[in-house]
């Protein structure tokens, strides 16, 4: 597939923006800082909003983007749309109601303890934020015609992605206001990245040594024949050539994929390592390592189109 910068940028700023909004979800309801719960809930929306934005520049008529609402019972990109739209809801009431706390001279707890209301908020915030993360992964994980995208990580790795980008950001944004994170959160936060880099390891193994499902000659209707390419279909370039065939050198690859792997595993975890040592200098660290997570799933992004091979290529 020909790699869309608008939807990488989309499920990379969304991904990062949803997992900081349910990591807030759940910070409301067992009590953090105001000002960074605050702080985490501004920042999770405007990443969600301009992630939405930026799928909307992939669509020939964005006009029309509104008519992707109507189809939720049957796709997957409608669900993902109403879903992601309901989720900001309670994260506006969460707003509304610690904006006056963040001016408070008080930087103790913020449980929602009592207050029944603000706590479904904070569940309901938390459940749709990953389950926006979710439908997001589910509108290539649905598309049988390219088989690398049907593989039973790409849910997980999605919602890994996005609670572990959410989670060091939500960490960064604590770090900010004084708070430095324990070293049970450290720890288990390394162990995210480690469980994602296998994820995503096992994922390129098995698309590297997966054939395709169908053959040539079973693309053109001969499935008993084995079928050569005597001349291109077409003279020239199409819609179909243009976005659902694209050639990625292995060696390329293989760059690309150790880079991201070192951008959004190695270096997190060693940053997150430091914290440990150099508490002192966990704002600096947590910030190296978001930056990082961002940049890292930016490539891994454009390497998960890249790389997805539709059927259609084979006649083509």
């Amino acid at each position: 597939m020909h790699p869309a910068l608008s939807v990488i940028f989309f499920t990379t700023l969304s991904g990062l923006g949803y997992g900081l909004l349910a990591w807030s979800g759940i910070a409301a309801l067992v009590g953090t800082s105001p000002r960074a719960l605050l702080s985490a809930l501004v920042l999770g929306v405007l990443l969600s909003v301009v992630g939405l934005l930026c799928s909307v520049g992939h669509l020939g008529k964005p006009l029309r983007a509104w008519r992707a609402f109507s189809q939720w019972r049957t796709s997957w990109l409608s669900r993902e749309g109403v879903v992601s739209l309901a989720t900001f809801a309670p994260a506006l009431l969460l707003v509304a109601a610690f904006l006056p706390r963040f001016f408070a001279v008080d930087l103790g707890g913020a449980s929602l303890t009592g207050g029944v209301v603000l706590a479904a908020a904070a569940v309901l915030l938390a459940l749709g934020a990953l389950a926006t993360v979710y439908c997001t992964s589910m509108i290539y994980a649905s598309l049988k015609p390219i088989p690398a995208w049907t593989h039973r990580s790409v849910p997980a790795v999605y919602l890994l992605f996005a609670l572990v980008s959410g989670g060091i950001a939500f960490l960064t944004l604590r770090a900010v206001f004084g708070a430095t994170p324990s070293r049970a959160t450290l720890l288990l936060t390394i162990l995210g990245l480690g469980l994602l880099a296998l994820l995503k390891a096992r994922y390129w193994s098995a698309i590297d040594t997966t054939p395709l499902p169908v053959t040539r000659g079973e693309a053109i209707g001969l499935p008993a024949r084995e079928v050569r390419v005597f001349e291109r279909p077409h003279t020239e370039g199409n819609f179909v050539t243009r976005e659902m065939v694209f050639v990625l050198a292995r060696r390329h690859a293989s760059r690309l994929r150790a880079i991201a792997l070192v951008a959004f595993a190695t270096l997190p975890a060693l940053a997150l390592a430091a914290t440990w040592i150099v508490p002192t200098a966990a704002t600096t660290l947590l910030a190296i390592a978001t930056l990082s997570v961002l940049v890292g799933a930016f490539v891994e992004r454009w390497l998960f189109f890249a790389e997805a091979r539709h059927l259609v290529s084979q006649y083509y």
